[in-house]
């Protein structure tokens, strides 16, 4: 099975997506299902991961109303409130739901990211732990310090989302590439090659500027804790689904074995989010 481990669905009318604003015209609408399935098809993608959009309980809520008519959706990536003392009985509710796979921590939009060092967060984190929920960390590359510190406290079962979004459009590889190769040496975090070609130069990227960041996150976790995901819609900012599929493809060192693909086009995804129990 080939999937795609993060893409988005939103209704703009909603009022969840704060961030989605009137100017950015390419995302200021609806996309759903019946947007993306063609494009899935033209790709040989089977299934998908719709990853939550907006910090809302609510909006969790939706796409997984969403999933259960959406027969491209495997799994279901939400959100809970993980301040609010109710968090567990918030997952408790949401795990009943078949394609409930897991949850995402914003780091990005946290003022000060070291918030996930202190004593609230790290109970939370430890009982993630606990019940081995899988965790997409959206991080972006100067927040990595504080995750490198978290993951020497906690053991969970992680994910970092869009390689951590490093500065391409600068060619700037440092401190980034010493950090993710202390992230990658926990064996139970993974790695979305996602989201790559919105950090990159939108109106005039080329494939070679992605390959020393995917060499890099190739050789430090391995082809068995890499997922492909095309973080559609927001690719749309600087490339089209098919263009973001072929990219990551042309990308991969040659030493890529078709074997190997098979694992970050799918098996690493089902094996992550436990989607074969």
């Amino acid at each position: 099975m080939r999937i795609d481990a993060h893409q988005h669905y939103w209704k703009i009318n909603r009022d969840d997506y704060g961030w989605i604003t009137p100017d950015i015209l390419t995302l200021y609408r609806d996309f759903l299902e019946e947007d993306l399935v063609e494009h899935l098809r033209n790709s040989g993608i089977d299934k998908t991961i719709v990853v939550q959009a907006a910090p809302t309980y609510e909006e969790t809520e939706f796409i997984l109303s969403l999933s259960d008519d959406a027969t491209s959706v495997i799994g279901v990536v939400g959100w809970i409130d993980i301040e609010d003392p109710s968090y567990k009985e918030q997952l408790d509710v949401f795990r009943k739901h078949p394609k409930f796979v897991g949850i995402r921590v914003m780091i990005q939009d946290m003022p000060d990211e070291n918030i996930i060092l202190t004593e609230k967060y790290l109970d939370v984190f430890s009982y993630f732990e606990e019940i081995d929920l899988p965790v997409d960390l959206l991080v972006t590359a100067n927040q990595l310090g504080a995750v490198c510190e978290l993951l020497k406290r906690v053991k969970i079962r992680g994910v970092i989302d869009h390689i951590a979004k490093p500065e391409i459009e600068k060619c700037k590889l440092e401190p980034w590439k010493t950090q993710m190769a202390e992230i990658a040496s926990y064996e139970n975090i993974y790695c979305k090659l996602s989201g790559m070609v919105t950090e990159a130069n939108h109106d005039n990227w080329m494939t070679k500027d992605f390959i020393p960041y995917v060499d890099h996150i190739v050789e430090v976790f391995g082809t068995h804790r890499i997922m492909y995901g095309s973080d559609w819609p927001v690719s749309l900012l600087a490339a089209s689904y098919d263009q973001v599929y072929q990219l990551l493809n042309d990308a991969l060192p040659q030493e890529v074995t078709k074997a190997d693909k098979e694992m970050i086009f799918g098996q690493n995804a089902i094996d992550f989010y436990k989607l074969n129990r």
